[in-house]
């Protein structure tokens, strides 16, 4: 096993290593706890910190973990988790092969632990969709596309490039990027698949630590649209409880609070959903929001976990996408995420287009 794939294990030569080393993955779990360890290292860090740990020195360990944080990556089989667990090794990835092309002149690397950029480019079959030219690269607009689709800001737009004769021009740090999610898709591809039971039972302890991580966290930094109709249902029964302006207990209250600031609800915007409220107090109900958000406190508060709601008899209607989610933040992400364009209809917008229609 080489040093090269225990640094890039998503490589295809890197597969084939541990295919010709005929490891069997069974034994592994049961029987070498530095590996399984830094598998589950692997996993946590994607999510607490968006990178993947520290690396081990030992090839074996570091190479072989790789294919068994995908394990426990499948066995949690949380969408919210796949995605964040390859956002993680891309990034990963992304510092090591930047360093090796910074470490060498016209992005070639000499090291044998190191990437060159025509080998990457040739590992994702991109070498014949990308040329190089006096200022930057260009590559074929049918390729840019699908690996530009998830990336933030307005200059990935199709329509702020100057696309020409089916080619998009893009500079040396944006074909990095690109690089980068390249790698992404092929880490998330085929992510969850089906675990043996023998390997679950052996990882079930690491899975069952994996899924207490994900339920404590602030799973949904990015997202910041309100749809009512695709919130959780226990959310959606306290929503429904404000608006009929029936008093909520302490907890309960925080519990909506906190996930209507974690969607991108601003304090004005929530303080005028409890107006209807008898018992209303537009000081305390600003204090309380503004402390929950972070504004008045040194801690920003995530929405309770599901256990949490339940143990609070908050858990209410639970339906079949309940059974399998930790947290009503990974409920509601994984609903925007598979929700149709037309089905994702902002609240707030849709409010303001009737105010702005009656003259308000």
């Amino acid at each position: 096993m080489q040093r090269l794939h225990a640094r890039y294990p998503f490589l295809e030569t890197a597969r084939d290593a541990v295919a010709t080393e005929a490891v069997d993955l069974a034994t592994v779990v049961d029987q070498d706890r530095a590996v399984v360890d830094r598998a589950r290292e692997r996993v946590v860090a994607a999510l607490e910190d968006g990178e993947t740990g520290e690396p081990r020195r030992d090839t074996r360990v570091e190479l072989l973990s790789y294919p068994v944080a995908r394990v426990l990556v499948s066995m949690v089989e949380e969408r919210v988790l796949v995605r964040k667990y390859a956002r993680a090794e891309a990034a990963t990835a992304y510092d090591r092969f930047t360093t090796d092309f910074e470490d060498t002149t016209e992005l070639k690397s000499v090291e044998s632990t190191g990437l060159d950029l025509e080998t990457l480019l040739a590992e994702f079959d991109l070498d014949g969709a990308v040329r190089e030219t006096a200022d930057g690269y260009r590559i074929d607009v049918g390729t840019y596309l699908p690996l530009a689709e998830d990336l933030w800001g307005d200059e990935w737009h199709l329509v702020n490039r100057a696309l020409t004769d089916g080619e998009v021009p893009v500079d040396d740090d944006e074909l990095l990027t690109l690089l980068r999610e390249a790698i992404r898709g092929r880490i998330e591809d085929g992510l969850p698949f089906d675990v043996p039971d023998v390997i679950a039972a052996a990882l079930e302890d690491e899975a069952a630590e994996i899924r207490e991580v994900l339920a404590d966290l602030e799973l949904t930094q990015n997202i910041d649209t309100v749809v009512p109709d695709l919130f959780p249902p226990c959310m959606k029964a306290l929503l429904d409880d404000i608006q009929k302006g029936e008093h909520l207990p302490h907890h309960s209250r925080f519990a909506i609070t906190a996930f209507l600031t974690s969607i991108g609800m601003t304090t004005d915007e929530i303080v005028d959903l409890y107006r209807v409220n008898s018992s209303f107090g537009e000081e305390m109900t600003r204090y309380q929001t503004d402390h929950i958000r972070g504004d008045s406190s040194p801690t920003e508060y995530s929405p309770p976990s599901c256990a949490t709601m339940q143990s609070y008899g908050d858990c209410v209607n639970k339906d079949d996408l309940c059974e399998r989610i930790p947290h009503p933040m990974a409920y509601y992400e994984e609903r925007i995420d598979d929700a149709d364009d037309d089905e994702i209809e902002d609240w707030r917008e849709a409010e303001r287009e009737e105010q702005s229609a009656s003259g308000d």
